[in-house]
């Protein structure tokens, strides 16, 4: 199926997403209090073309590069973290879709829109058999899963013979049972619920070995020369996510500022808040915070995009180092979310102040496995030190 398609520019994309800022903030504590997503944010989305983001042009997608998806998450987490991070959890597992043989993806991206979940968590088992693989397992933090068409799961296989590995397959939700236990203190939104496969049979066309994706390796002749599909997962992935982190720092600073003029200092003689010598010194080292994770943010996406337009080899260095810029944006963006909610008062604490939203999404972000500073900070420093790293997720 070939579909002609007139592609946005990055300015028109990023636009779209900055008219939605106020209809996110809008439904963001709906949100919250269901667990997932409200229904016309999805709808939203889906009309500003923020799915087509990662789709192939042939099936109507625009393959938008890196840079492109940090600039539109940053707006989108300007309004709601929720709705940026679900985004970009479907940017990634589509791409990874778009490893996939073409008919396969034929069949994936038959759906308008198709939205893909996932995990790169192996919890699940599968063994041969004829014809491809039977799964059982769960997987958790599956976000986006209410109004996913399809999930991406991973799986230990053990062969007939010779050692496990870790194979990645496509699953329609339809045929995973979901486990509404999303129950949490940040990120609430985001629907990340748990999914469960019991002697799950997958055609073998729908599977293929983890390795091969992580290296970068297509079974796809048709996005074979692909800039944004030539390229590891694992850079992909770290560069699809700073920008919900960019757009938590963006609308905390916002949400701050605009209190700011009316707002006492209580018990002090202070009658606005941005009277004070001590909020210059917050709102200032927040703000230079905000703009060194931007930095970092920015190096990420370019570094990815060049990559990806070279078709050149990477180096072990240079895969560390996305982990790292990913792991200083979501570290630079906690302390300057939590030096503007430290100093936002005990009034901050009501849902309805939206101060306190961005301090639970962005300490949510930091305790991601893959998103940890000091995790991805060790990880860098071990390959500068000379080391083999000690992780296949790099």
């Amino acid at each position: 199926m070939v579909t002609e398609t007139v592609i946005p520019t990055r300015e028109e994309l990023v636009g779209r997403a900055a008219k939605l800022v106020p209809l996110l903030a809008k439904h963001a504590a709906w949100s919250e209090e269901n667990r997932r997503l409200h229904d016309d944010v999805v709808d939203a989305l889906g009309e500003a073309g923020v799915y087509k983001l990662r789709r192939p042009k042939r099936y109507g997608g625009y393959e938008a590069d890196t840079r492109t998806l940090t600039e539109v998450a940053a707006e989108l987490g300007r309004g709601d973290g929720s709705a940026a991070w679900v985004a970009s959890v479907y940017w990634i597992p589509g791409w990874m879709a778009c490893q996939f043989p073409d008919h396969v993806q034929d069949e994936v991206f038959s759906t308008p829109d198709t939205r893909i979940c996932g995990t790169l968590s192996p919890t699940a088992m599968a063994s041969q058999v004829d014809g491809g693989i039977k799964v059982t397992g769960r997987w958790q933090f599956i976000s986006g899963a209410h109004h996913a068409h399809w999930q991406e799961i991973i799986s230990i296989l053990v062969p007939s013979e010779g050692d496990p590995y870790p194979v990645m397959a496509l699953v329609p939700m339809s045929d995973l049972l979901v486990v509404d236990d999303w129950q949490t203190s940040g990120l609430k939104g985001t629907g990340s619920v748990t999914t469960v496969a019991k002697d799950l049979f997958i055609p073998q066309e729908r599977v293929l070995p983890l390795p091969v994706v992580l290296s970068g390796q297509t079974a796809s002749r048709a996005n074979a020369d692909s800039p944004i599909y030539r390229l590891p997962l694992l850079p992909v992935a770290a560069a699809s996510s700073v920008g919900t982190v960019l757009g938590l720092t963006r609308g905390a600073r916002d949400a701050f500022l605009k209190r700011l003029p009316d707002r006492k200092i209580t018990y002090t003689g202070y009658e606005s808040q941005r009277e004070a010598p001590i909020t210059h010194f917050q709102v200032a080292e927040a703000v230079t915070k905000i703009d060194q994770a931007e930095f970092h943010a920015q190096r990420l996406a370019n570094l990815v995009d060049t990559k990806g337009i070279e078709g050149s080899e990477w180096k072990l260095e240079e895969r560390a180092r996305t982990r790292v810029d990913l792991g200083t944006v979501v570290g630079l963006g906690k302390e300057a979310i939590d030096i503007l909610a430290g100093a936002s008062g005990g009034s901050s604490i009501y849902l309805g102040v939206p101060i306190q939203r961005f301090a639970r999404d962005i300490q949510a972000i930091n305790l991601h496995a893959l998103m940890n500073p000091n995790t991805n900070a060790e990880l860098y420093g071990r390959v500068l030190c000379g080391l083999e790293p000690n992780t296949l997720y790099i």
